[in-house]
């Protein structure tokens, strides 16, 4: 391989890797511009390394014997610890996955520049950039599924039918409901896990339960 060859493939790693990261920095993820474009750099770079071995290998093959695929497989699986990392949970809300699908397709992009795949690396690359800038408005505008927990504390004497009324009036199905009793305090908190696909009717209950007689305490989670 030509040092103007290998020079190239680097160059264009960079690149692609940037591009994608460029994305992700635009929407203030934790791994944007540098990490990818490093993350892809260095996929260049081992599968060069690779080949560069597996050349060597072929000179003499009763010596020495080596599986160019083994160094790519063992880069794959780094990816894996890195997109963990940008992964957070918080309640029923899952961050940065689509950040760690990046980390592992410029991974793959790099992967593929350094076996002088260049087509299917560019095709690749355009098809990442679409699905993250293109189908964006679109994903947007589909209709999903909210999970929420309520958390209601009143009066000892409120009852849970009250409580639960304005979810009832709205419509919306109650998956699960936790209790806690503070007879010191006198008062009793309701734990309202909820699904919808109407945010404005999260508001609607939260407002009626704002003039709930005996009403203490009132926050969303999730």
């Amino acid at each position: 391989m030509e040092h103007y060859e290998i020079a190239f493939k680097l160059v264009l790693g960079a690149l692609l890797g940037g591009a994608i990261g460029f994305e992700r920095q635009s929407h203030g993820r934790p791994a944007g511009f540098r990490t990818h474009l490093i993350v892809c750099l260095a996929s260049v770079l081992i599968m060069i390394v690779s080949d560069r071995y597996y050349q060597l290998s072929t000179l003499n093959p009763e010596i020495i014997r080596i599986d160019p695929a083994r160094i790519a497989a063992g880069a794959i699986t780094g990816i894996g610890f890195l997109g963990a990392g940008v992964i957070l949970k918080s309640g029923f809300t899952v961050q940065g996955l689509t950040t760690a699908a990046c980390l592992w397709i410029v991974s793959a992009i790099g992967l593929a520049i350094g076996s002088s795949l260049y087509s299917p690396a560019l095709i690749t690359f355009f098809i990442t950039l679409l699905a993250l800038w293109g189908l964006r408005k679109m994903e947007r505008k589909v209709s999903t599924l909210v999970y929420r927990i309520l958390v209601v504390t009143t009066d000892i004497e409120a009852s849970e039918e009250v409580v639960l009324k304005p979810f009832a009036q709205k419509g919306i199905s109650i998956s699960g409901i936790d209790y806690e009793v503070d007879k010191t305090q006198r008062e009793t908190t309701y734990h309202v896990k909820f699904v919808t696909r109407d945010e404005e009717k999260i508001k609607a209950i939260i407002k009626s339960l704002k003039e709930l007689e005996g009403l203490k305490k009132l926050y969303l989670k999730g």
